[in-house]
């Protein structure tokens, strides 16, 4: 690892850029910009979730074979693998904003396009590079907003963000419900529900144009003076609302390196990569697993489309819901206990739900695993920006993230033979042991977050306490003036 050539005395310039942003009290500024990155979360988990529905949907109108209404489930999670890598390298190389806009401006055109698809064929490879341009997304919301936000307050303002993000879960079940049971305006049903991601998605590309790039990514390119402008403005902005401004803590001791992706590697990162590509690929069982199948496992019970689908915009409820529970959680427990605590609620949820058989016991079990579904993902989607520095940070948990849309590709497939072979419940105990792995493998390898800053965490101040020492041979303290 080589000695950071910006040199020390922009580390420290970074280091107290990072201390300026984490004393800012939460302001209109803060709420604006969790606002927006929220509505464009809303827009990628609306795509995610349109995949069970439009299986469910098409398979029926098409007359699709079991296989070929997987590979169109799978189709976005399988561009989605591309995009969460080489977007996500992107991001740190050429800045998280202009990705922003890249990624959710075609991912627009894209959606609209795909209202238009004549056949079955043409509608999954639009669909895969749906899934390309959204790969990224939700790792830049993680990303961005771990950046801007004070350290005491990052936690429960991603939280709201993607509890903006999942009301896009039972919108487009209700959308679903709605629209795909008959034509409207001489289209059929399902064209619309593209149509409306694509054009929603159009207009939260052109208010988004405003957010400014992010400071830390700024400064830790050297490029301090830009960085600099920003949190002035963001200060001023915030000092006349607030009042007088504390003054920022002084930056500790700065760890002055270079870190590269190979880095993540070595220690002290190796760890916390094992555990996150661990957790990446299982995570999705229950988080997309679930709501992707869910239509076909109802279908398979024998209820109808129009039931099944007003069954899945019932249960997916519990998305917002969940997301809202884990606003307060997110601060007050430790990151990684409540990832653990919600997978084991899901594992257990899901059991129930494959040996039920009524709508009441379906719909109430569907809703406890969408909501502990989303009280993992609202601690999972703050702790995994906490484990890397910002050099390499849409980087590393792009990669990882990767590897949860390569499982969640391979889900459609897995759970149709899974069906075949031993009916919903089989689907459900497997899913239940591959949470359990989960929740283990986070209980061991990952350390603790709440309440520090980014930059203590990762390793790039010198605050005691990361449980994770730096070698002394890759590692070069300088203190600051």
């Amino acid at each position: 690892m080589a000695v950071n050539d910006v040199g020390a005395a922009a580390r420290s310039e970074s280091a107290l850029i990072a201390a300026r942003l984490d004393r800012l009290p939460v302001a209109r500024w803060h709420w604006r910009r969790t606002l927006l990155v929220g509505l464009a979360a809303f827009f990628d988990l609306y795509e995610v979730f349109m995949s069970g529905v439009l299986g469910g949907v098409l398979g029926e109108e098409w007359h699709l074979g079991k296989y070929v209404k997987a590979t169109l489930i799978a189709a976005p999670f399988v561009g989605m693998i591309f995009g969460a890598i080489f977007l996500g390298i992107a991001s740190d190389r050429y800045g998280r904003r202009r990705m922003f806009m890249i990624n959710l401006g075609t991912y627009s055109v894209l959606s609209v396009l795909a209202a238009f698809s004549p056949n079955i064929g043409v509608l999954i490879a639009i669909r895969l590079l749906c899934g390309v341009f959204m790969g990224a997304e939700l790792i830049l919301i993680d990303t961005y907003l771990s950046e801007y936000m004070p350290k005491l307050r990052r936690g429960r303002m991603i939280a709201v963000a993607y509890t903006i993000g999942f009301f896009g879960t039972p919108v487009v079940a209700l959308l679903g419900g709605v629209l795909v049971a008959r034509s409207h305006f001489l289209w059929e049903g399902w064209r619309w529900l593209l149509l409306c991601g694509g054009l929603g998605a159009m207009a939260v590309f052109i208010v988004r144009r405003g957010l400014p790039e992010s400071a830390r990514w700024l400064a830790e390119r050297g490029r301090v003076e830009e960085a600099d402008r920003i949190v002035t403005d963001i200060e001023r902005v915030v000092e006349a609302e607030r009042g007088p401004l504390p003054a920022p803590e002084p930056p500790a001791p700065v760890t002055v390196w270079r870190v590269s992706l190979a880095d993540m590697f070595r220690p002290p990162y190796r760890r916390r990569t094992v555990m996150l590509w661990v957790f990446q690929l299982l995570q999705t069982v229950g988080q997309y697993g679930f709501s992707s199948l869910v239509p076909i496992v109802l279908l398979d019970k024998g209820y109808d489309i129009v039931d099944s689908l007003g069954y899945t915009a019932m249960t997916f409820i519990g998305a917002p819901v969940g997301a809202a529970i884990a606003i307060p959680l997110v601060e007050r427990y430790e990151r990684k206990h409540l990832i653990i605590a919600s997978g084991l609620i899901t594992a257990g949820a899901g059991l129930l739900f494959g040996t039920a058989t009524s709508p009441v016991l379906i719909v109430a079990t569907g809703l406890v695993i969408t909501m502990s579904n989303n009280v993992l993902s609202g601690a999972y989607h703050i702790y995994h920006t906490e484990l890397f520095p910002t050099q390499v940070r849409s980087s590393a948990i792009g990669m990882a993230y990767a590897l949860s849309r390569l499982s969640a590709a391979a889900l459609p497939f897995a759970g149709v033979a899974l069906l075949d072979a031993f009916g919903s419940i089989g689907v459900f105990i497997g899913s239940a042991t591959l949470l359990v792995l989960m929740c283990v493998n986070v209980g061991v390898l990952g350390p603790r977050s709440n309440g520090r800053s980014l930059e203590a965490i990762t390793g790039e101040t010198a605050e005691a306490g990361t449980g994770e020492p730096a070698s002394s041979a890759v590692r070069a303290d300088v203190t600051n003036a």
